[in-house]
């Protein structure tokens, strides 16, 4: 664990260790109070055959792109327990963009190794720490699709897992210029055009299931951006 670590992530981003009142899990700093969770959540681990030291709390994982958290945290009933969480490293927001040629949407066929299957999605990165979401998601078109983007469309933002991560992504209609390509060293093999319609179509029958793309589209359609009828 890397105590040093989560001693400066506190102090970089306050924002992640906030207890707001009423708040169901209580993030505990005091070190007597980590000690009581952890040595209660041990036990439960014990109970399950684990082994005590995944009950020790700080940063547990990082890495360029994620870290993961185990907090202290205090819960509804009073119990002591931890919590895992995954951060982007940095706090950087991902983005995921759904680019507009001559009226239909591109989509990417691209190979996710954590599904271990092919899948049919808008392209989408991690943000870079201190960038502007804008920016990146530029960068990821270029990177995915080779294109550029002549227009620019902020959609929000959206929570990918309330569960696990804190991370926020940022969603884009981007308008673009030139014939998109795939990036075949991202694991894209094709690229695909599809009306607005065929999109919701694809989505209805699940051979789109990345949620990435089915909030981009959702929030486009909503915001007036895209006609969901043929």
């Amino acid at each position: 664990m890397n105590d040093e670590m989560y001693a400066s992530l506190r102090e970089s981003f306050p924002e992640l260790f906030v207890n707001p009142p009423g708040a169901g899990y209580e993030i505990l700093l005091d070190p007597e109070l980590r000690a009581a969770a952890e040595k209660f959540y041990a036990g439960q681990l014990a109970g399950y055959g684990f082994p005590a030291e995944l009950a020790q709390t700080g940063v547990v994982y990082y890495d360029p792109w994620v870290m993961l958290l185990r907090d202290a945290v205090r819960g509804p009933s009073g119990e002591f327990g931890t919590y895992i969480r995954a951060v982007p490293f940095g706090n950087a927001e991902g983005v995921v963009i759904l680019p507009v040629h001559d009226g239909r949407v591109v989509l990417v066929r691209h190979f996710r190794h954590a599904t271990r299957d092919w899948q049919w999605e808008l392209p989408r990165g991690f943000g870079l720490p201190g960038s502007e979401p804008a920016d990146d998601a530029r960068r990821e078109l270029l990177e995915e699709i080779g294109a550029e983007a002549t227009a620019l469309h902020e959609l929000g933002a959206i929570y990918p897992d309330t569960g696990l991560t804190s991370g926020v992504t940022r969603l884009f209609l981007a308008e673009i210029a030139g014939e998109p390509r795939p990036a075949t060293a991202e694991g894209i093999t094709e690229v695909r055009h599809v009306s607005p319609a065929e999109l919701g179509e694809l989505i209805r029958d699940e051979t789109i299931k990345d949620s990435f793309t089915i909030n981009a589209y959702a929030r486009a359609v909503l915001r007036g951006h895209l006609e969901a009828k043929a």
